[in-house]
């Protein structure tokens, strides 16, 4: 890619924008992080330390007001302001980013879908776990026939939060749109569906364990895949004992893979995409057999592919210079929600739910 870089405008400078967003915009040629907004003083100052060309804006207002000097709107800011933040940017004529989930509702996700088509605007969902290490060596595995046909499909994305640190994505106010299911379920439910295609059936449990806490902490999801794959999804902050990320098991062969991507861990530590980005050690890597336990030594080491996270802006920058692919689309992430919402209701109604 050539030229000038493509202006983007980030809106929220929390974990998402802090953490993933602007280090990813940042490092993707083509683009270039030209606004951030956060009306939060120890956020701006933040900002500017880690970004010193950035602009500032303290509200979402200030930056839709030069709209003409922007080429594409990140949204990273609390899940209830996702809809009408997206919906302001598409009308403005601006080509947008929204973080995971895009919506509180599949409806509303398809209306904004639907928005973005009539205006001919790019409209992507940031869900970066697909271009996590062990879901690249699971699509390879799976893309080489190594397992032969997937019989069951278990997710886990646990971890061990006995106190509630409080905020909007545990609140129990719905219109904050927090809890597990629409946080971290919103990552196992895309992998699910990437891989195995459309739920046919939805079974879910959802519980709050712990004292204080306002939403749901530990939560079960069971898809029915239309072609019989079942998928078993795990999110918790109450684990004490931490199972595997994943345990795919097929008619030749199982995958166990255990331990979480590195990438947000490195992007947390200040580390930047480069050399060696999204490597993990081969004490890590997750192992391919059948009859035996992999704590036991059975089957044989797996290298894991790279963790890629900057794939994903990349993706987007190509498809606004060049007319690539969308690398998530609206309608994709609102079949998600289609589940999400499903689940919401077996756990509610304790009822299987059938899509």
């Amino acid at each position: 890619m050539t030229g000038t870089p493509l202006r983007v405008g980030l809106v929220g400078y929390g974990l998402a924008g802090s953490v993933f967003h602007a280090p990813l915009i940042a490092a993707t040629e083509g683009l270039a992080l030209d606004t951030v907004v956060t009306s939060n003083p120890e956020r701006q100052q933040q900002a500017r330390a880690e970004f010193p060309d950035v602009r500032l804006a303290a509200t979402p207002d200030e930056l839709f007001a030069r709209a003409a000097e922007l080429d594409l709107i990140v949204v990273a800011s609390p899940n209830k302001t996702h809809v009408p933040l997206a919906t302001t940017a598409l009308k403005a004529g601006l080509p947008v980013v929204v973080d995971k989930p895009v919506a509180g509702t599949a409806a509303e996700a398809r209306e904004l879908a639907a928005l973005a088509e009539e205006r001919e605007l790019l409209l992507s969902v940031f869900q970066n776990r697909r271009w996590d290490n062990d879901f690249l060596t699971l699509r390879k595995l799976l893309n080489e026939g190594e397992l032969g046909d997937v019989w069951r499909f278990e997710s886990r994305f646990e971890r061990w939060r006995p106190k509630p640190k409080g905020g909007w994505r545990e609140s129990g106010d719905p219109t904050e749109i927090g809890g597990l299911l629409y946080d971290l379920g919103s990552h196992v439910v895309d992998q699910a569906l990437v891989l195995f295609g459309p739920a046919a059936s939805v079974y879910a449990e959802t519980d709050i364990r712990r004292p204080g806490a306002e939403t749901d902490d530990d939560t079960f999801i069971a898809i029915t895949h239309t072609n019989g794959v079942r998928s078993h999804l795990y999110v918790s902050a109450t684990t004490a004992q931490l199972g595997p990320r994943f345990r795919v098991l097929g008619s030749s062969a199982g995958y166990v893979k255990y331990g979480l991507d590195p990438q947000e861990a490195a992007l947390r530590d200040g580390l930047r995409p480069g050399s060696g980005w999204g490597t993990e050690d081969e004490s890590l890597w997750g192992r391919v057999g059948s009859g035996e336990s992999p704590v036991t030594g059975g089957g044989r080491p797996e290298p894991t592919v790279p963790g890629d996270y900057p794939a994903y802006y990349a993706a987007v920058a190509k498809a606004l210079l060049e007319g690539a692919p969308n690398p998530v689309t609206a309608r994709e992430a609102a079949a998600a929600l289609d589940v999400l919402e499903a689940a919401r209701r077996s756990a509610r109604e304790k009822v299987t739910v059938t899509l």
